[in-house]
């Protein structure tokens, strides 16, 4: 699943397909264009320059993420603009359609998103598991298989209720035509 991490100033999320359709994804570092005759050449930031923005540009989007996933627990956004497999399709093909950048921009969007959520501390998730870890080095000792066994039980039942929202939120527009 993945959640929009975009608001307004209501506090509304802004749909995917708004912000994908609506503008081009920010180019990587200085602008690529070739120099007018008799003017320098343009610089290119080169491999260390690139990887350096896209790092600190995939940190920046996944910290406006985890606002907008506080802000979605404080009851600040809706849980409807959590979305899965069905938004993630249509939106996926909305962005192909207006380009190879915009689809390769809603990937990393994804790509983060999916991250994220594999980050939360859901005991079933990697996030969890770091859980249990520190719980473990705090302790001094390891958890007991039934500590292991309730955390993972809960974590999977957060995990199908999480998907079934989003798979409620994806289905309902098509009901409700």
């Amino acid at each position: 699943t993945a959640s929009n991490s975009a608001g307004d100033a209501s506090g509304r999320a802004a749909s995917c397909t708004t912000t994908i359709s609506a503008s081009s994804p920010p180019a990587a570092g200085p602008a690529r264009t070739e120099s007018e005759p008799g003017t320098p050449p343009t610089t290119h930031p080169g491999a260390f320059g690139s990887l350096t923005y896209a790092a600190g540009k995939a940190l920046q989007m996944t910290v406006a993420q985890a606002k907008f996933f506080v802000r979605m627990l404080t009851g600040d956004v809706s849980v409807k603009n959590v979305s899965g497999f069905v938004s993630i399709a249509i939106h996926a093909g909305e962005s192909a359609r207006n380009g190879l950048l915009n689809y390769l921009w809603f990937m990393v969007l994804i790509s983060l998103s999916l991250g994220f959520l594999n980050l939360l501390p859901i005991p079933i998730l990697d996030g969890g598991q770091i859980m249990f870890q520190l719980a473990e080095w705090v302790k001094g000792r390891p958890l007991s298989d039934r500590t292991y066994i309730v955390g993972q039980q809960a974590g999977l039942l957060l995990l199908v209720l999480l998907m079934g929202l989003a798979l409620f939120n994806d289905l309902t527009p098509f009901f409700n035509k």
